[in-house]
């Protein structure tokens, strides 16, 4: 078949790769040049799909990328895997509706839609689906095919890749579902299927707004813990001894990527919309979440009142921007923030990731460094915010004058200290 994959990021090239590799002619339709410029050469910008796969691929002649809308005619099956952000608190739809447009041009009876990207329930059937129609023609579930079926990418995760994690899907009609479950069982080992759309939309955020509040609740937890001179490391270790009823989450300094500081938000929006109720644990976790990199800055600033010391003009390293470890996807990163809260308070920021190559929307006073003997000795503060493997923990340790661990990675000693 004629795959169109709309959105090459995160999300759309792993999609677009494997159903590359299983057999399809597949468009990877993005807007942004560069990353289309990338891609044709045969270079990967994500951890989780490699550049020899991608060249593989393109000389096979079963993958290439564009950004041009007229390479999309001709489907027989599209995906929309384009970003959905946060307007000043309210879902920016506008990438989803654009894909609508471009593709509503070039459907084709018996063709099949699927979108993937985060979004409240409703937005398939009640904003994309009368976008498709619209500008075809056609109408969904008798003329053409139309699904959702959430993303689940985990960036880094060595496990449970594209293949690997259960697909859930649907269609907005019995004909639909099959078509679109048809599609995604040749490229994973377990598709999950649901009633509609509505309840694939609503498992997304579901899954997202669980680990939103029990996150929330471990770092309220460690942020009273650290002042009542309790180590909330150990705690969590001696509950998840338990074999049932807990589940463990860590504290850190903050989320980041497009799942949790924006996915809960969707669903507290439509809540709010459509029942006029405030979703109380979103709203409490967001608070909680969102002011994590100011409680990692006040720890910095305790270190240095504590010895006399001021903010303004010391020198701190900061290990990691992205988000997660062992990936380069810094979006939303609580790295950013806490950056801009110390080059704001007038310190000397200097950051170190080997993973986090493209430019990044900081402060042009952060200067990135590598993180060498002579790096970590010449820092007043080191701050371990990402956890990647491929950092030398023995080596910060033993060259670091202080180290704030945001993720208890390095060895306790007189000068370490974890969130």
């Amino acid at each position: 078949m004629r795959v169109v994959v709309v959105g090459q990021g995160y999300v759309g090239l792993p999609l677009a790769i494997r159903a590359a590799e299983v057999g399809h002619e597949v468009i990877g339709y993005d807007v942004d040049a560069r990353r289309i410029k990338r891609l044709a050469a045969g270079e990967s910008f994500v951890e989780d799909v490699s550049s020899e796969r991608i060249r593989a691929a393109l000389d096979n002649g079963t993958y290439r990328a564009s950004e041009s809308a007229r390479d999309c005619g001709g489907f027989d099956i599209a995906v929309v895997t384009v970003p959905t952000p946060l307007h000043e608190g309210t879902p920016d739809l506008r990438y989803i509706k654009e894909s609508a447009v471009t593709l509503a041009r070039y459907l084709r009876p018996g063709a099949t839609v699927v979108l993937e990207s985060t979004t409240y329930p409703g937005t398939t059937q009640e904003l994309f689906a009368p976008i498709l129609e619209e500008g075809s023609g056609l109408t969904a579930g008798s003329d053409f095919h139309l699904g959702y079926s959430p993303e689940r990418i985990d960036p880094g995760n060595a496990v449970w890749g594209f293949k690997e994690t259960p697909k859930v899907v649907s269609g907005v009609n019995e004909a639909s579902l099959k078509a679109v479950q048809d599609f995604y069982a040749q490229l994973v080992d377990t598709t999950v299927p649901v009633r509609s759309p509505k309840e694939a939309e609503l498992a997304k955020l579901l899954e997202n707004t669980f680990r939103h509040v029990n996150i929330a609740l471990v770092n309220e937890v460690a942020m009273f813990a650290h002042h009542l001179d309790i180590d909330i490391w150990q705690a969590i270790d001696a509950a998840s001894s338990k074999p049932f009823g807990f589940m463990k989450f860590t504290p850190g300094p903050g989320v980041g990527g497009h799942c949790l500081p924006i996915d809960p938000s969707y669903l507290s929006w439509r809540v709010q919309r459509e029942l006029g109720q405030n979703f109380r644990f979103v709203e409490l976790a967001n608070d909680i979440n969102s002011h994590m990199p100011e409680y990692v800055t006040r720890r910095i600033s305790e270190h240095f009142n504590d010895r006399r010391r001021s903010v303004n003009g010391s020198r701190v390293l900061l290990l990691g921007l992205a988000y997660k470890k062992n990936t380069g996807d810094a979006r939303e990163s609580p790295a950013l923030r806490i950056s801009q809260l110390l080059l704001d308070m007038g310190a000397q920021v200097r950051a170190a990731d080997p993973h986090v190559v493209e430019s990044l929307p900081v402060d042009t006073r952060l200067v990135r460094v590598e993180p060498t003997p002579e790096e970590l000795a010449g820092a007043d503060v080191v701050v371990l915010l990402t956890d990647h493997d491929s950092f030398d923990y023995e080596l910060v340790a033993e060259h670091a004058p202080f180290v704030l661990d945001c993720r208890r990675r390095l060895p306790s000693g007189p000068t370490i200290e974890v969130l």
